[in-house]
């Protein structure tokens, strides 16, 4: 299980003045080193205003990262722990955000998960973490809300993260403000 220590990161390689973005080295298994981007950029749901995703992974040579690359960290406590160091940082510069964190697949969503219980004591000192899941209204006559092309509409739904809550049972997004 990843342990979270904020002072066990690694060195940033760049970073932006206004947080948005970093880059590190983490080496790998392998003996290789992989350079890794974190971008912090606004949510795109017009119904979480104030929220900025955090994604990290390595470069896709077009400014953006790929974030669905399965890598080998040699210290993965240290890759989570710089991530979520910089994100901590983002959140010091600008304290009336909200970050968020999504997997980009069922495991690195259980990871995250994961992650987050087992170190909820070290993280509430920094964090309030937030657990997302999504809704879709179904009206007293059992339709559903829908747009106007017919699709479902689905609105996010924050709570208190529930560190009971089994890895069998995820939420879709992961939210972290100042504690």
């Amino acid at each position: 299980m990843v342990t979270i220590d904020f002072e066990q990161t690694y060195d940033a390689i760049s970073i932006e003045n206004d947080l948005s973005e970093m880059s590190f080295y983490s080496p790998q298994i392998g003996g290789e080193i992989e350079l890794l981007l974190v971008k912090i950029s606004p949510h795109p749901d017009t119904n979480l205003p104030g929220v900025y995703n955090l994604a990290f992974g390595p470069p896709n040579g077009q400014g953006g990262l790929r974030d669905d690359v399965r890598l080998k960290h040699a210290d993965s406590n240290r890759v989570f722990s710089t991530v979520l160091f910089h994100g901590l940082s983002f959140l010091q510069e600008h304290p009336d955000f909200t970050l968020g964190i999504d997997g980009s697949d069922d495991i690195r969503a259980m990871t995250y998960h994961l992650m987050l219980k087992a170190n909820h004591n070290y993280l509430q000192d920094f964090f309030a973490i937030i657990g997302v899941d999504w809704y879709v209204r179904v009206f007293r006559d059992w339709s559903c809300e829908v747009d106007s092309a017919g699709n479902l509409v689905a609105k996010p739904r924050p709570e208190a993260f529930d560190f009971q809550r089994s890895r069998h049972d995820l939420y879709r997004y992961y939210m972290f403000q100042l504690s």
